[in-house]
């Protein structure tokens, strides 16, 4: 059996990411390693986790690209469901967010915005989808 167990960001400080995440989307934290190297969140039956850009240098020795908000987001997204995605996008601005895409609703009715999150990370808002 396989199962999607976490999603890990590389961040500049796991711990202000952390905080980011707890403030705007309720989360729960999980676990930071004494470090601040590498955290967690409870988010539901998927963890997002937050992995210090030192830390990935030192797994991946070739490198990688930074997440940077004054470049364009990478090709994927992270994306939380929510029934109220206006209140949901105010409370990401408020607490740093960048807004990207204002709540629109799609031909099939859901609700849809996109922000960037303190380390240029794109995230969708969204209720879910009704099918």
């Amino acid at each position: 059996m396989v199962k999607f167990g976490y999603t890990i960001l590389y961040v500049q400080d796991v711990e202000k990411s952390i905080v980011f995440y707890e403030n705007t989307f309720g989360f729960s934290r999980k676990f930071i390693s004494p470090d601040n190297d590498y955290g967690e969140l409870i988010t539901g039956e998927t963890t997002l986790s937050f992995a210090s850009k030192n830390l990935a240098n030192q797994n991946l020795k070739e490198g990688f690209i930074e997440s940077k908000l004054e470049n364009k987001p990478f090709a994927i997204e992270i994306g939380f469901i929510t029934d109220n995605v206006e209140e949901l996008v105010q409370n990401a601005m408020a607490q740093g967010a960048t807004l990207i895409t204002e709540p629109k609703q799609k031909p099939w009715g859901q609700i849809v915005a996109y922000v960037r999150d303190i380390d240029g990370f794109l995230i969708e808002i969204c209720t879910e989808v009704k099918g």
